[in-house]
């Protein structure tokens, strides 16, 4: 085996087109991956690794990109020569791919079942109730709950997890000799995210397929790869076996990808960046436990900001046409203090509740009973204008900063709006002013009031909707999700923004998340919840160091760890 090479890319260079200008995307890179093997693809957005992978697909956007030079040897055949029908012979049966939405990837008007049917129908000269025993095996394979009913079943009336076993059931259909896993578990829970790791490392133990995994996530790949490649602006910077990689790393590049997680050991008070590194001028102040339980004590000897009380929220759902409507529990008997200063982890899984109780809190969607007391008066029966009143005071971050921000304002124009509306400033003039001096608190210049969002990154675009609820001055934010699309290193560089501003202004954070390591480094106080309830409740290092609830426990062992 030491010799024999599946696939070997050597001095590849792929260029992208506009109006003639072309813009080099992918700088002379050259790996193999060989039989029975896995290697792991890392870098941040826009480095080249879905790119590459695409060129293995045969998948590049003809009229926009060109292979400019070099060659992709697939069992001795150079793939860059093939036409496109050469090419649907090979994909799908010899190289297939998990893409990393299986929402955009699967058809939602047709039946997760027929899906994978298809690409068995193009393949093989199989009879109809031939290939529908084999999709059955298939779902069984990656362990789906309920083959039948998942065959019937639109990819809406399934969960993400289960998507993605779709997703993994078509690529594997045909037996490919190479699977190509691009980001396969970004968007999903942690305990998912290791269930669907669990089950690629037991088909690739099963089938001896090779994989070729791309992630930004040093520390998820160290649990599955064998091999590890880092890219850097379109080049590999460096790659070698996942214990080099990760006990002697070489690059720069490569030791801001392991750093920029937050630890589980200990909590440092500024996460390194990618800057940072590249800078040389990583900082190792650690916040001790002395230091914390003097921050705490002064912390709980105030008055509480919010309290929780026996919240509820009950939702009605329909089994069948002619049923009656079910009640489903989202937020069951939920009791909680949140203090001025504080930051609250909220963490659990998809569906545990999580936002349907922030949602609670921010009265976006009210709570079927129980009591939401904010500087101790109750606010879930407030009038218009004590409502006006209490949005200003209580802020949102959410998730997906691209959906929440109108595409045809200016970023200034977005901030400047809600400022109008609570009476912020004196003046357009003092308005404006004061935007261009939150938009450089939160890292991006003043170029940024006159663009649209479309022409920002992902985390450029999260900058910009702190600093959209900062402008407002609020006094208690809640964090729904808001770094777990972003890239480690880009993570880290928001976490560290939020704790800078909660140290300016005094925030007070709800931080909602399914990532623990993330919210252990965050919170002062976790909150577990799990279908609707609170599983268990304390300061973070001390859940994190002995959970109580098997539950807790499940979600803390699902972390990857690195070596």
């Amino acid at each position: 085996m030491a010799n024999k090479k599946l696939i070997e890319v050597d001095g590849l260079n792929i260029s992208f087109f506009k109006e003639n200008i072309e813009n080099q995307i992918i700088k002379h890179i050259s790996f193999y991956v060989q039989p029975n093997e896995i290697v792991a693809v890392v870098g941040e957005s826009g480095s080249g690794k879905s790119i590459s992978s695409l060129a293995l697909m045969g998948l590049l956007p003809k009229q926009i990109s060109k292979i400019t030079s070099g060659s992709i040897l697939f069992e001795n055949k150079n793939l860059v020569d093939l036409s496109e029908k050469e090419f649907q012979a090979i994909r799908g049966k010899e190289i297939a791919m998990i893409f990393q939405e299986p929402m955009s990837s699967l058809n939602p008007s047709m039946r997760c079942g027929k899906q994978v049917e298809e690409i068995l129908k193009q393949h093989f000269k199989l009879s109809s109730s031939d290939i529908k025993s084999e999709v059955l095996n298939l779902f069984e394979k990656v362990k789906l709950p309920n083959p039948e009913r998942i065959y019937k079943a639109y990819p809406h009336e399934i969960s993400g997890g289960q998507k993605q076993r779709v997703m993994i059931a078509m690529a594997i259909a045909c037996k490919p000799k190479l699977l190509i896993a691009d980001e396969p578990t970004t968007a999903l829970d942690v305990t998912v995210q290791k269930e669907i790791l669990d089950l690629l490392k037991d088909i690739q133990t099963e089938t001896k397929m090779s994989v070729l995994f791309i992630s930004h996530d040093l520390s998820l790949v160290s649990e599955l790869a064998d091999r590890v490649l880092v890219m850097y602006q379109g080049k590999i910077v460096e790659q070698g076996t996942t214990e080099t990689i990760f006990n002697d790393p070489q690059h720069n590049y490569t030791k801001a990808l392991i750093a920029a997680r937050p630890s589980t050991d200990f909590r440092l008070k500024h996460l390194p960046t990618i800057s940072d590194f590249m800078k040389d001028k990583v900082s190792k102040t650690i916040i001790s436990d002395t230091d914390r339980t003097e921050n705490h004590k002064k912390l709980y000897a105030q008055a509480p900001l919010l309290e929780v009380i026996d919240v509820e929220k009950i939702y009605l759902s329909k089994t069948g046409w002619f049923s009656k409507d079910e009640p489903f529990n989202a937020v069951d008997g939920v009791s909680f203090k949140v203090f001025p200063g504080e930051t609250l982890g909220l963490v659990g899984e998809s569906g545990c509740g999580k936002s349907t109780l922030g949602n609670a809190i921010l009265q976006l969607d009210k709570a079927t009973s129980g009591r939401i007391l904010y500087k101790g008066k109750d606010i879930t029966n407030l009038s218009t204008s004590e409502m006006r009143m209490l949005r200003k005071e209580i802020q949102i971050i959410f998730q997906d900063p691209f959906a929440s921000l109108n595409p045809r304002l200016t970023v200034g124009n977005a901030i400047l709006e809600p400022m109008k509306v609570h009476n912020i400033g004196t003046s357009n003039k003092a308005r404006k002013e004061k935007v261009i001096a939150i938009l450089e608190k939160v890292g991006l210049d003043a170029s940024a009031f006159d663009r649209y969002p479309h022409e920002f990154s992902g985390g450029q675009r999260q900058r910009v909707g702190i600093a959209r609820t900062i402008a407002l001055e609020p006094q208690l934010i809640v964090c729904d999700e808001s770094v777990s699309a972003l890239d480690i290193s880009v993570q880290a560089q928001v976490l560290n923004l939020l704790n800078n501003l909660k140290a300016q202004f005094g925030f007070t954070y709800i931080f909602i998340s399914h990532d623990l390591a993330v919210v252990k480094y965050m919170a002062d106080q976790l909150l577990v919840m799990n279908k609707g309830k609170i599983e268990e409740i304390g300061d973070a290092d001390t859940i994190y160091a002995s959970p109580k609830q098997a539950y807790t426990k499940k979600l803390i062992h699902a972390i990857p760890k690195g070596l």
